[in-house]
């Protein structure tokens, strides 16, 4: 296939980066995958080139930050990081970096995964430093730039997150009790996020910021397409 892109994942080591990377493995779209990333992916495919870092000094590297479409999915959380300093540097500090130089770079498509309630206004910190950090990436304006708000993300995770095990088990049976409005709220798989990125860097959607059930939608129409 001529012309077969080059993307960039951060975050591939995690849940939905992971899921995501399997997929890109598997689309003759793209020629390269280059994964930044602080150890390594459990993957070997001769497509995948291993960048292993600290993401907090990504502009360091910068200048192999070059390809056609970043997908960042890094995210902590708030029991996960040592402090409110650390998680910053990671939900805030490292998608803006990512952002910068993709635009530096020309890299014309950037998505990154943020979180339902994202509001830089927002008097709580996890919410604020999504919204700030979704404003920095925007003030890029990179040509197509993707921000995913997904709710409360299903699956099965590395790390053990106990708080999120045992919510995600009360989300799981109150799920079909929120229709109307209220369905944007119900969880959502990782592989509808992923499924969603790769669908939105391949078509002409409009860019901006993306609701959970909008998620849902684009996924299911990429799955339809294939």
């Amino acid at each position: 296939m001529n012309n077969r892109k080059t993307a960039i994942i951060l975050g591939a080591t995690g849940l939905t980066g992971g899921i995501l990377l399997n997929k890109l493995i598997e689309d003759e779209r793209y020629e390269k995958i280059k994964v930044f990333s602080r150890r390594h992916v459990n993957s070997k495919h001769p497509k995948i080139e291993e960048f292993l870092i600290n993401l907090f000094e990504l502009e360091k590297i910068g200048a192999l930050f070059t390809g056609d479409e970043v997908f960042c999915c890094i995210g902590t959380t708030q029991s996960k990081a040592t402090d409110k300093d650390e998680y910053r540097m990671v939900d805030f500090g490292i998608p803006a970096t990512a952002a910068r130089l993709s635009k530096l770079n020309g890299i014309r498509t950037f998505q990154v995964i943020s979180a339902m309630g994202a509001n830089a206004n927002s008097r709580f910190f996890y919410n604020r430093t999504k919204g700030e950090m979704e404003g920095a990436v925007m003030e890029h304006r990179i040509e197509n730039t993707y921000i995913l708000r997904p709710s409360l993300i299903g699956g099965e995770r590395e790390e053990s997150r106990p708080l999120e095990y045992v919510w995600k088990k009360v989300m799981n049976l109150g799920d079909h009790l929120l229709i109307g409005k209220l369905k944007k709220y119900r969880s959502i798989h990782p592989e509808a996020i992923a499924n969603a990125m790769i669908y939105l860097a391949n078509s002409k959607y409009s860019s901006g910021t993306i609701e959970s059930d909008e998620i849902k939608r684009i996924a299911r129409t990429y799955k339809n397409q294939k």
